[in-house]
């Protein structure tokens, strides 16, 4: 059996950058995606497990699930072995570059399921019908807060009666001191990981206005505002979080 090809590394702020720019999803990310979120994310691939757990568990018979901000499918693709096969995935992207490295990898994965992916900004109107399941895996943080309440609601008006959210999420701790605290551990894990100083430092700036964290209280009233019957908490590490929530 041929080894799996290896997956380019993520080297985006190795070098010294005079500006950071606000980070984006473009081509050069997307090249290095899978890279990049499976050494800055801890516990990403135990996560992606959970995730698919929970929606084999929960999808019902003749709907679809939606996979929102779903980059290179990789959550997509942890579903797939779980999930019926005639259940249809649909993934949605604001990134062209993510979805068409998305669909590469679906075909590469075998995929025989029916499937779709859309380019849509997920801050505008997203139309989300027949779902049972909908993820949001480390993508509304990436939503202006403006929008998010919008999203969520759109979420939950397009779920079934008894459908399910799962999103996973980084957060703000709710005191202030364990905040600094989960951040130096966090940063400590990233260097675990052969990232620099400066690879976080530039990475930590170029997210500042992009990536804006809330409290996992704060996302807990958010979904209940939205219409969510009951909210439950199925992983934490530090400052990050995975939660399931149903309709």
């Amino acid at each position: 059996m041929p080894a799996a090809p290896k997956q380019p590394k993520d080297e985006v702020f190795k070098e010294e950058i005079n500006k950071v720019s606000d980070f984006k999803f473009g081509a050069k990310v997307a090249s290095v995606f899978d890279d990049m979120v499976s050494r800055s994310v801890p516990y990403y691939g135990e996560i992606q497990r959970m995730i698919a757990e929970l929606a084999a568990d929960r999808v019902q018979p003749g709907t679809d699930i939606y996979d929102l901000g779903c980059s290179t499918g990789t959550t997509m693709i942890g579903m797939n072995t779980l999930v019926s096969p005639d259940i249809r995935f649909v993934g949605i992207d604001d990134s062209v570059e993510m979805l068409e490295k998305c669909d590469v990898k679906l075909r590469e994965a075998g995929f025989t399921r029916p499937y779709e992916l859309r380019v849509a900004d997920l801050g505008d109107n997203v139309k989300i019908t027949n779902a049972s399941v909908v993820v949001l895996c480390l993508t509304l943080q990436f939503i202006r807060p403006l929008y998010r309440d919008k999203l969520l609601r759109a979420i939950y008006e397009g779920l079934t009666p008894g459908g399910v959210l799962i999103l996973s999420e980084k957060i703000l701790a709710e005191e202030t001191s364990f905040n600094r605290d989960f951040i130096k551990y966090y940063y400590d894990y990233k260097r675990r990981n052969q990232y620099s100083d400066m690879e976080i430092s530039q990475k930590r700036e170029a997210l500042e206005n992009v990536l804006i964290p809330y409290k996992l209280s704060e996302n807990n009233l958010m979904l209940r505002e939205a219409g969510f019957t009951h909210c439950e908490t199925f992983f934490k590490w530090y400052n990050f979080c995975g939660m399931i929530a149903v309709k």
